[in-house]
């Protein structure tokens, strides 16, 4: 059996420093690259002639002067949608203009949404990741309210959590770096996600040791979170293979639009895996130790 307890203050600087590192790389500037959902800007669906191709729609707005624009065209049923920068009312009536040579402008779904308006959206998406997480906070501590110290546990759920979220913000901004992947609301429907799978990761491994802890099996308290873990490490393990295979299989096959729900729901699962077994658990070790007064008196 590995002791993992033994090395919990590597384990947990691996984790720091990953959580650092992610922050930094998602909320300086240059950080995550917001879509046109959180920033606003004019959006156009054209219903395309019998000849016309999304690589003519892309050779189209090139044509216009909007070559950057060219690569974000979505095929949504038989339609095209375009999402565009904040354009002027000129510019807009030159897209649309141009647009409307290789097919027709529908109107009522053609639009722009104001910075100021797309800037709430994002506040929102944000607010609702932060409650999710309050919440999840108290339910736990709430469940497992039996145990002594019953916050210790619902505070190591949330600092896994928080470790799965900074990671794939960070692993996200450099791939938006080098790759122009933006942050759209499939992004944070993967973030909610991704708590949700990090809660019942994490939940697995901690009520095993409050079930050995209340049953006296494992000897000394190291020893019963060793053993704790290595009981749910193949269990773990396997649900994390198995449900990356799948995140995987959909990507390369699919792709297209739901590609950074993917990606960013692969790299959640995976730090998922790593901070149910170590980071959550090894935090209660060093609760019962007393670890934290050698660091904050």
């Amino acid at each position: 059996m590995f002791d993992f307890a033994a090395k919990r203050q590597w384990f947990l600087l691996i984790a720091l420093i990953i959580m650092i590192v992610g922050a930094i790389l998602a909320f300086t500037p240059g950080g995550l690259r917001l879509g046109w959902d959180f920033r606003g800007g004019f959006q156009v669906v054209l219903s395309p002639n019998e000849e016309t191709t999304i690589d003519t729609v892309r050779d189209k707005l090139t044509d216009l002067g909007y070559g950057e624009t060219a690569d974000k065209v979505q095929q949504s049923g038989n339609d095209f949608l375009i999402r565009m920068g904040d354009l002027s009312e000129d510019e807009q009536a030159t897209v649309k203009s141009g647009l409307g040579e290789i097919g027709t402008i529908l109107e009522d779904q053609t639009g722009y949404i104001s910075p100021a308006i797309a800037s709430r959206t994002a506040r929102d998406a944000a607010i609702a990741v932060s409650l999710a997480t309050v919440v999840m906070l108290l339910y736990i501590t709430w469940a497992f309210r039996k145990v002594p110290h019953s916050f210790r546990y619902g505070t190591a759920v949330v600092v896994a959590l928080v470790f799965n979220l900074l990671l794939t913000f960070g692993i996200f901004a450099l791939v938006g770096r080098f790759f122009n992947w933006e942050v759209d609301p499939l992004f944070i429907t993967a973030m909610l996600a991704i708590i949700g799978y990090g809660v019942n990761d994490s939940i697995v491994v901690l009520d095993r040791i409050r079930e050995n802890k209340a049953r006296g099996i494992g000897g000394d308290y190291d020893s019963m979170v060793n053993f704790s873990i290595s009981e749910t490490l193949v269990r773990s393990l396997n649900t994390t293979i198995t449900t990356v295979l799948a995140v995987l299989a959909v990507y390369l096959i699919v792709g297209g639009p739901i590609r950074s729900f993917l990606m960013a729901l692969f790299v959640g699962i995976v730090a998922g895996a790593y901070s149910s077994i170590f980071v959550a658990g090894q935090l209660l070790v060093m609760w019962e130790h007393g670890d934290w007064t050698r660091v904050i008196p």
